[in-house]
């Protein structure tokens, strides 16, 4: 980047001034007070409405919320950690922008540093930020409300470009910018694309590895692979109290494995193999990367009115009617159950893409060659099981995540930054004329005959039908009318193609003139980053749009209480739990909101609790929704309207039972809820039988009580009175990894009831039980989050302080 000197600031000045007013520009509603509305948001507010409420009344992190799934950490909903200093750095660098602006920013300027990095020149790094910025991914997550993975999106850049710099010998300074960057990634809280990362930088560390080999410089690599551990330990332990409870909780989760042993086909140490690969991109439909509307579109765009499917639906529903009918017609052909939009790498960077993998030589064209395959066929999921079940079954952490389509973010980093390397090369001083118009030549060919071929042969090469169109014809519509819905998708990709190869000829013609030394290249920069622009903003205009914006009163109000909301909010109990079927009950937060849900909407449920579900709540058991405390049901009344439905069997806080069943396992356990009656009878695993030994069932009380008396997420208080030894079940879920029980302040072991409640056995008398949640995980990382932090940036500020001393030692002799 050359020696330091104020006037050299200017350009990257000036880029960062360019991506605030693109950000503003694009979600310009932000400068007129309004919020984006995003579903997933929606959602968290509803998730997060007990841990919000607590943490306002009493400044305290609760860490438990009973608001939804029965109950469950609220790691992975809502918790601020101690110690996570790094927090105040990641506002620094949105620079108090507004929502989304602020994360497409990150997007930007992660990009843009790696760039710089890379030696590229400052306006071809600015084209690359655009590049990679605007990639439809990045903006369809954003309209979805995936904050965090777009959060973490946005770091990703960075710190490849740390773990450059060590590689290249700048050991402090890469172990700082890799420390501090890769501290951001993790603490955005979406480890599934920090993993994807680590796809991407384990790809790198081999072709490193294989460059030092043949150079004999294998010393340098180990110096700063050792060198780039201890950075990437100081990030986790910067983040160390949500690494160690995600971890912790991990292994109790749908991410987690199980203890059934059903289905074993299906099963991995993670989450089961059809969940893990319900969202897999189609093989097709990679062509989305360089044809933006190839495969349609989002699942709910329909024809329009100028398409044949319109005027064929005329001849069936004639006037005004037909118009009406159109949403019910979809343009997507894929195979994703549902997609707001499809992954556009934008035909330019594509076409960019192609070059640099014919101009660019050793380590970086391998490398970013390899991670774009390999992000491509890993996306592709049950459509290219032989890979994916490989990953699934013996790659450590691949099954904890599900939706493999994500790992399209792979390409969508690798595809633009091969790209701009690929100029980098073609605007080199040294050029060599002739062989770089031969190669522009080549890279427009491949490109731009393959969507010629697709455009010509589009009919024939694809089959366009979709799953969706076999419900129309079942629902009477004639076969003419699927005919011409078919019609209208192979002329969307027809159009499509077209539109993308205009850009892309007009991008290497541009080129083409800077090589032949009739225009400058910062023109060429220019005429580039506009097209680029004009690309990628139009597509994602059609994803994320003002229409996405509402007033801010009505984004931050989301919920309004229906009638039967209102009717159960006047019970006093203070604990007690609902089902709504009104809802999509365990994809839908909105009853969190206002009561303990029974539902609930999250991708990190418990794993016995999900079971339950699975064996047992959805097929309507009563006996495990009493034993649950269901007291209230809300269903579709008159009109479709929700209705209250009063449980009177439901069991409440705490009960006694007077007998148990002892069973072998897990398989056993959950069956034996198909017969019971909970309100006198507990399941117990043979794991927690010598909690049982001295208990004597044949001395107990009937007129023995228990109550619940105070509630708190994080803490529950009962009275218990007997005159005999008691087995007691709690309607609470189990989960051992931090809640507590004390009698009368005695700490006491409790074990699991019914497959996923508390029980414990209660010696006669009078006793105050106090049940606390309390983990060590989130106490005692605090602690180190705050030591691994401050060294993090005491090494930053020093590695910083060292570079800058480099650059002004010129300037001090003169």
């Amino acid at each position: 980047m050359g020696k330091f000197s104020i006037k050299n600031l200017w350009p990257y000045l000036a880029a960062i001034v360019l991506f605030i007013i693109l950000g503003l520009t694009f979600f310009s509603p932000v400068l007129e007070g309004e919020k984006l509305k995003q579903s997933d948001i929606v959602n968290f507010k509803g998730m997060s409405k007990e841990i919000a409420d607590y943490r306002d009344a009493t400044g305290d992190e609760p860490l438990w919320t009973n608001s939804m799934f029965g109950g469950m950490p609220a790691y992975q909903i809502s918790t601020l950690y101690k110690g996570t200093y790094l927090k105040t750095i990641d506002k620094i660098f949105m620079l108090g922008l507004p929502h989304p602006v602020k994360l497409v920013f990150l997007y930007f300027l992660g990009f843009f540093i790696l760039l710089l990095i890379l030696r590229v020149n400052p306006w071809l790094a600015v084209l690359g930020a655009i590049g990679f910025a605007f990639s439809s991914y990045f903006f369809i997550i954003l309209e979805a409300g995936h904050n965090s993975k777009a959060h973490a999106i946005g770091y990703m850049a960075p710190v490849l470009g740390g773990i450059i710099l060590a590689y290249r010998g700048k050991y402090l300074w890469g172990a700082a910018i890799t420390a501090l960057f890769l501290g951001l990634e993790l603490s955005a809280n979406h480890l599934q694309i920090t993993y994807y990362l680590l796809i991407i930088v384990v790809l790198f560390g081999i072709a490193q590895f294989i460059e030092s080999y043949i150079k004999k410089e294998l010393p340098h690599f180990f110096k700063a692979s050792v060198v780039l551990i201890f950075a990437a330990i100081l990030a986790v332990g910067a983040n160390i109290s949500n690494i160690w409870a995600t971890w912790e909780y991990g292994k109790h989760t749908i991410r987690g494995k199980t203890e059934l042993t059903s289905e074993k086909e299906n099963r991995t140490s993670g989450l089961d193999i059809d969940y893990a690969t319900a969202w897999s991109y189609g093989i097709a439909e990679t062509f989305t990367l360089l044809i933006p509307d190839f495969m349609g579109g989002a699942s709910g765009k329909a024809p329009s009115e100028n398409s044949q499917t319109y005027n064929e639906l005329k001849k069936v529903i004639p006037g005004q009617q037909a118009k009406a009918y159109l949403p019910y017609f979809s343009m997507y052909w894929g195979k994703q159950p549902f997609t707001s939009g499809p992954v556009y790498a934008g035909a330019i960077m594509f076409f960019l893409f192609v070059l640099g993998v014919i101009v660019v030589k050793g380590k970086y064209k391998w490398w970013l060659l390899s991670a774009t395959i390999l992000g491509i066929m890993l996306a592709w999921g049950k459509n290219f099981m032989p890979l994916t079940e490989f990953f699934l079954h013996y790659v450590p952490g691949y099954n904890k995540f599900r939706a493999v389509s994500m790992t399209m973010v792979i390409a969508e980093l690798t595809i633009p930054l091969l790209g701009i390397l690929a100029l980098k090369e073609v605007f080199d001083k040294n050029i060599n004329k002739k062989k770089a118009t031969k190669d522009l030549m080549l890279a427009l060919g491949i490109t731009g005959g393959l969507i010629l071929f697709v455009i010509m042969f589009a009919g024939a090469l694809f089959d366009v039908s979709a799953a969706s169109d076999s419900r129309l014809t079942e629902s009477g519509f004639p076969q003419s009318l699927v005919n011409a819905l078919e019609h209208d998708r192979v002329s969307l990709i027809r159009s499509e193609g077209v539109r993308s190869l205009i850009f892309i000829l007009i991008s290497a013609v541009a080129i083409w003139i800077f090589i032949a030394g009739k225009i400058k290249k910062e023109f060429v920069f220019v005429a580039l980053i506009v097209l680029v622009i004009a690309d990628m903003w139009t597509v994602n205009r059609r994803y994320l749009n003002d229409e996405n914006f509402e007033t801010a009163h009505r984004v931050d109000n989301p919920f309004i209480p229906t009638a039967a909301d209102k009717q159960i909010l006047q019970d006093t109990d203070p604990n007690f739990r609902v089902l709504n079927s009104t809802v999509n009950t365990f994809n839908d937060a909105s009853t969190s909101y206002f009561h303990k849900s029974i539902g609930g909407y999250h991708g990190a449920k418990l794993r016995r609790y999900q079971e339950l579900i699975d064996h047992h709540i959805s097929r309507n058991n009563m006996a495990v929704l009493s034993m649950l405390n269901t007291k209230y049901f809300i269903v579709p009344g008159q009109g479709n309207q929700p209705t209250v439905q009063q449980n009177s069997a439901a069991l409440g806080n705490a009960w006694i039972v007077e007998e148990y069943r002892i069973v072998e396992n897990a398989d056993e356990e959950i069956n034996a809820l198909g017969n019971f009656n909970p309100e006198k009878e507990a399941i117990i695993d043979q794991i927690f039988d010598g909690q049982l030994q001295d208990f004597n069932k044949n001395n107990t009380d009937p007129e023995a009580s228990i109550q619940l008396t105070s509630y708190k997420p994080n803490e529950l208080v009962y009275d218990f009175k007997s005159s005999g030894d008691e087995l007691v079940v709690f309607s609470e879920i189990y989960y051992d990894k931090g809640w507590d029980a004390y009698i009368d302040g005695e700490k006491l072991p409790y074990l699991r009831a019914n497959f996923v409640l508390r029980a414990m056995v209660v010696p006669s008398g009078e006793h105050e039980i106090v049940w606390k949640f309390e983990p060590a995980v989130y106490y005692t990382g605090g602690t180190l989050s705050a030591i691994f932090s401050v060294i993090i940036l005491l090494m930053f500020f020093a590695a910083m302080g060292n570079e800058m001393k480099d650059k002004l030692k010129p300037l001090s002799k003169k």
